[in-house]
């Protein structure tokens, strides 16, 4: 991590710029640590208040709730190594309304398993009773093992994701412009094959006037969907110079809709180890990396590619010596993008030629291939160089932070990190308005 900000002047450099933050709460997987003892629960109201409130002390722009549509499974059975059976998103948002004033809230719904007058109205409500305050994360899903759930198994063809995602969030910004313009007694018609409504607004809208749009996805439709709709978009390119060429991407795209360039904030998402010296950092986020790739999360890993229960051998010892299945991926556990769900045997080959080359046990293995790596790691002064450089040269807005362990990753972001922003000019002292557009210094609509 470079030292200090590269303050070069250039076309695209602004002095000025600030960080925008949010936080990234995931719905499962093993980002975040929650099986250490004192960890908090993943269900109970007061580990969201305490975050939320943590969240409005150190001026963040927003809280963002992931959500998993089915409890992911390992060998057909419930994989308890996740988190299972957290509430919805709107739900625990809605509850969090009532007990903050400030934060942005922020629902992950999917376009794909949700109708769209039902959605618009359960994120409108969020958005009237927080004062402005809600976002939706929009979001899509191909696999029939969640779509079992709801009644409806592989309807929808991997390629017509966000066809559908794109009719369903149209429908909901004509209902909600139907709302402002104080006309709710109007209908709101569509009709596609993949999108059918009739319906009227029923919620008035909020002071922002509608929930603010988030799209995460970087395909080459959801790159469409965030140009077409989008107001922030959660980038997976949190890389430097990978920053710098989707902003760019993301910006001509842009242009083609008649959108000015600065129309999306761009936060891109980031786990973040903070130390007082860059060893303690270092040493950190190697604990942090044994602890999200434990044994049995090992294990578990292989069996996904050997197709068996693996069960009986010691993640301390070497890879299985026996033939993995024919069957490609099973992807029951939602955790297996696209394109990793063929070619199996031909990377358990790479894995088995690695494991024997530098002598890894199952779990040294796994770690190696499978851990993602924080892409920031230092001092908090090393940190807040780097964050005002991504967005001083336009790489990005700021960041969707992605916390490892509660409540320490963020206190560390609040309580150091902060400070060393804002001595920089690179952060906000005080909340300068009440919505969450406002927090994101986007347009008014």
């Amino acid at each position: 991590m470079p030292d200090a900000v590269h303050a070069t002047a250039t076309p695209d450099y602004d002095p000025g710029a600030q960080v925008h933050l949010g936080v990234f709460f995931t719905g499962v997987g093993p980002q975040l640590i929650w099986t250490e003892p004192g960890a908090p629960s993943h269900t109970a109201i007061e580990t969201f208040l305490d975050v939320a409130r943590l969240l409005e002390r150190g001026l963040f722009d927003a809280f963002f709730l992931g959500e998993g549509l089915r409890v992911r499974e390992n060998q057909g059975r419930v994989f308890d190594l996740d988190v299972a059976g957290r509430p919805d998103a709107i739900t625990q948002l809605a509850a969090l309304a009532g007990a903050t004033s400030r934060i942005g809230l922020v629902a992950t719904q999917n376009t794909t398993y949700n109708y769209p007058a039902d959605l618009a109205r359960r994120l409108a409500s969020l958005d009237l009773l927080s004062d402005g305050r809600a976002g939706w994360n929009i979001v899509t899903t191909d696999n029939a093992w969640t779509g079992a759930n709801f009644r409806h198994g592989g309807w929808l063809a991997h390629e017509h994701r966000y066809e559908r995602a794109t009719g369903v969030v149209e429908a909901a910004k004509a209902l909600w412009a139907a709302a402002a313009d104080g006309a709710r007694d109007r209908t709101v018609t569509r009709d596609t094959d993949l999108v059918r409504l009739r319906a009227s607004a029923t919620v008035p809208p909020s002071r922002q006037g509608r929930p603010v749009l988030f799209q995460a996805g970087d395909s080459d439709g959801g790159r469409e969907l965030t140009a077409a709709h989008a107001d922030v978009v959660f980038s997976a390119n949190t890389g430097y110079e990978k920053a710098v060429a989707y902003a760019a991407d993301l910006r001509s795209r842009l242009a083609r809709y008649g959108r000015p360039a600065d129309a999306v904030r761009i936060l891109p998402g980031a786990m973040v180890v903070v130390g007082d010296t860059v060893k303690d950092a270092q040493d950190k986020a190697r604990w942090l990396r044994d602890e999200q790739v434990s044994p049995p999360r090992a294990i578990a890993f292989l069996e996904q590619y050997w197709g068996t229960d693996l069960s009986a051998w010691d993640p301390d010892g070497p890879l299985p010596d026996i033939e993995p299945s024919e069957g490609e991926l099973d992807p029951s556990r939602g955790t297996i993008a696209i394109e990793d769900r063929t070619g199996k045997l031909a990377q358990i080959r790479k894995w088995r030629e690695l494991a024997a080359e530098r002598d890894l046990s199952i779990v040294q293995l796994v770690r190696e291939v499978s851990a993602r790596r924080p892409p920031f790691v230092g001092t908090a002064s090393q940190i807040a160089d780097e964050w005002t450089r991504y967005v001083r040269t336009r790489a990005a807005d700021g960041f969707n932070i992605v916390p490892q362990a509660l409540p320490s990753s963020l206190t560390d972001i609040v309580d150091k990190v902060v400070p060393e922003l804002q001595e920089r000019g690179a952060y906000r002292t005080a909340y300068e308005g009440t919505t969450l557009r406002e927090h994101l210094a986007l347009p008014p609509l």
